[in-house]
């Protein structure tokens, strides 16, 4: 990977991270088409530089919100920060679990283009339910509600099925405001992304079976490449985190869901022929 492709693929990271389209499927996609029909080798580095990346560029525009709960933590009493604290662990959990027992056996069975097709129209039809049901909104995220989203973000493991996408669409069909799941959504993502990327660094160390039959090893990727990319995957990060919440708030994201379509389709297709 030389530092071109890596500056591509780390602005289609940051700007896809958060655009409920599927930073995973996008990644795969695009490094298909730069490497000649394959992922680029040894590319689990460039995936833990930019997925750091695009979580500095959530502190960096939600630093308010962040400053916010941690101001309210330490009075060390029951208010609003804490119990949306509470409510941010809660999500937490079902990603946690999912994780820490069954990322590899996951990322081992639900492997290449055509998963990502299937799981790209997956999220169009979450996206579309948001646009034709819109059930009673409630202003507050309730613990339940906050599980409920976890879940979906649990799921959002498989390859083209967005995370962002997937925890908008889901917290929008429970009735949450529009107002505050945007900025929830994008807060709740920190710690697994993070998470996730240590478990990428533990598995570079010492690579399990699964890993090894799903990622090429022995491969260094440049560090132009890894700077372009990090570079790249914060400024568009911050630019796609930023207008994501401002959508959220005023528009349907039903033009998401069309283009997650036709992307979907037409690698279902490629996978096919």
């Amino acid at each position: 990977m030389n530092w071109l492709e890596g500056l591509i693929l780390g602005f289609v990271q940051g700007l896809t991270e958060y655009l409920p389209v599927s930073s995973s499927g996008h990644l795969q996609i695009g490094q298909i088409l730069l490497n000649g029909g394959e992922p680029f080798p040894g590319g689990l580095q460039f995936d833990i530089t930019v997925h750091v990346a695009t979580v500095l560029s959530t502190l960096v525009i939600l630093w308010k919100e962040i400053e916010w709960i941690f101001r309210g933590l330490f009075k060390f009493e029951w208010n609003d920060e804490t119990r949306y604290t509470v409510n941010i662990l809660v999500s937490m959990i079902p990603i946690g679990i999912v994780g820490l027992f069954f990322k590899d056996t996951i990322e081992a069975l639900f492997e290449g283009t055509l998963i990502v097709g299937i799981c790209l129209c997956i999220t169009a039809l979450l996206l579309t339910l948001t646009h034709f049901y819109r059930p009673k909104e409630h202003s507050r995220i309730t613990t339940c509600d906050a599980f409920v989203i976890g879940l979906a973000q649990a799921c959002a493991v498989l390859p083209g099925l967005s995370r962002s996408g997937s925890t908008i669409a889901t917290g929008l069909l429970l009735g949450n405001s529009r107002q505050h799941l945007a900025q929830f959504s994008f807060l709740m993502v920190i710690p697994p992304i993070l998470g996730e990327a240590l478990l990428d660094v533990k598995h570079m160390v010492a690579p399990s079976a699964e890993y090894l039959a799903t990622h090429a090893a022995g491969t260094a990727i440049g560090t132009p490449a890894l700077v372009a990319g990090f570079v790249a995957a914060f400024l568009s990060g911050c630019l796609a985190c930023k207008a994501m919440i401002a959508l959220v708030k005023r528009c349907s994201l039903i033009w998401f869901a069309v283009y997650c379509a036709i992307l979907g389709t037409g690698v279902i297709i490629y996978s096919v022929l």
